[in-house]
């Protein structure tokens, strides 16, 4: 079973390595890493380009945003499981693809797993300083702006194909659109580990989207 993770980036010379090395030490081999660069100028090609024998597709060149982005990398990637990691993110530990990998095949019907992710001061690495616990996430919350935490949201790539991918119109929202869509209008079939599956830069662009969920439920 391989597993696609997609990282967009534009000129993030600071924090794309950590999120490509944290990529590099999973211990499931079975992975695809697809990375899409928006056509940045301040180094983070040299940083790409120091680790591309580990990058299995990569484009870089103009495009409308990250859910453009996202899209391309999407179409592009060829694993039967989908996942995102941004680039001022990293994975938590070096079994998280194994675990989602050994979920997927040990239970057939599901189509997209999801998990914790902490939040980390970016001048000091070891500092949590919020934990979001996807536990707390329930469909009928969705309509209230709950969501699980989409940087762990790995699902099945059929799902893309059957449902959709990104909407290109919300500018930091699409991430909930496509969660809204996938959990209420087509009933996808999921399943929460308690595990930390990513950390995540506290104001990365991903970070700042609180309330901008309001113009999906006008």
């Amino acid at each position: 079973m391989k597993i696609s993770v997609i990282t967009v980036v534009y000129n993030r010379a600071k924090t794309i390595e950590k999120a490509i090395q944290s990529v590099i030490a999973q211990d499931y081999h079975d992975v695809e890493y697809v990375v899409v660069d928006g056509g940045s100028t301040d180094g983070t090609l040299n940083v790409i380009n120091k680790y591309i024998d580990h990058i299995h597709q990569f484009v870089s060149g103009k495009d409308d945003g990250m859910y453009d982005a996202l899209n391309k990398g999407i179409k592009l990637a060829t694993g039967d499981i989908i996942g995102v990691l941004h680039a001022d993110d990293w994975f938590a530990s070096h079994y998280i693809l194994s675990k989602i990998a050994n979920e997927f095949k040990q239970n057939h019907h599901l189509d997209a797993v999801y998990g914790d992710i902490a939040f980390i001061k970016e001048d000091d690495p070891d500092k949590v300083v919020r934990y979001y616990s996807s536990s707390v996430f329930k469909p009928s919350l969705l309509s209230w702006g709950f969501i699980p935490a989409h940087p762990t949201f790995f699902c099945k790539r059929k799902c893309f194909e059957k449902f959709g991918f990104y909407k290109t119109d919300f500018d930091i929202a699409a991430d909930y659109e496509l969660l809204l869509r996938f959990f209420k209008v087509h009933h996808i079939k999921t399943r929460y580990l308690p595990m930390r599956f990513t950390n995540m830069n506290l104001g990365g662009k991903s970070t700042r989207g609180v309330g901008s969920t309001v113009k999906i439920n006008q």
